[in-house]
């Protein structure tokens, strides 16, 4: 029976083949390279927050806001750190930089984009503060900067 690896390896010890790339591909790529990204984009606004509304921010704090283990917090924000996000040292708070401080801005104005247009064309902010939670991270400048137009007219009471 042929297997998925038969698909992909036509001769053993020769690299797979990989068919060339369609511009049908291009959304799937997008949403990886989104996906990719998502963890670090919601830890750094989260830290911005905590440290924001208490002057810092703990491991366990970012455990708890996120429900997973102090192993797996650890484990991103030394991501982040490798990456020039964030600083911390052992037993102490979590730092953002200024390039993390920077790119928790930007995240933390998506999501509100997101969040204002939702309630704008009537999902309950319940819902929408949910929703947002995902959608921010897979809207195109595009898109959100239609968003934030449509949001905007319906404040105003153009619409």
């Amino acid at each position: 029976m042929r297997t998925f690896h038969h698909l992909t390896h036509d001769l053993p010890g020769k690299p797979p083949f990989v068919p060339p790339a369609s511009p049908a591909s291009e959304p799937h790529r997008r949403t990886r390279r989104d996906h990719a990204t998502e963890t670090a984009e919601d830890y750094v606004e989260a830290i911005a927050e905590l440290e924001a509304s208490r002057g810092e921010c703990r491991l366990v704090e970012l455990a708890k806001r996120f429900g997973v283990s102090h192993v797996t917090v650890n484990r991103t924000v030394s991501r982040l750190c490798k990456e020039g996000l964030a600083e911390t040292a052992p037993y102490q708070p979590v730092s953002l930089t200024a390039r993390g401080r920077r790119l928790a801005n930007r995240c933390r104005k998506r999501h509100e984009v997101v969040l204002q247009f939702l309630v704008s064309i009537g999902v309950p902010a319940e819902v929408a503060a949910i929703d947002a939670e995902g959608m921010e991270h897979h809207v195109s400048p595009q898109t959100l900067r239609r968003f934030e137009a449509i949001a905007s007219e319906k404040d105003a009471g153009c619409n």
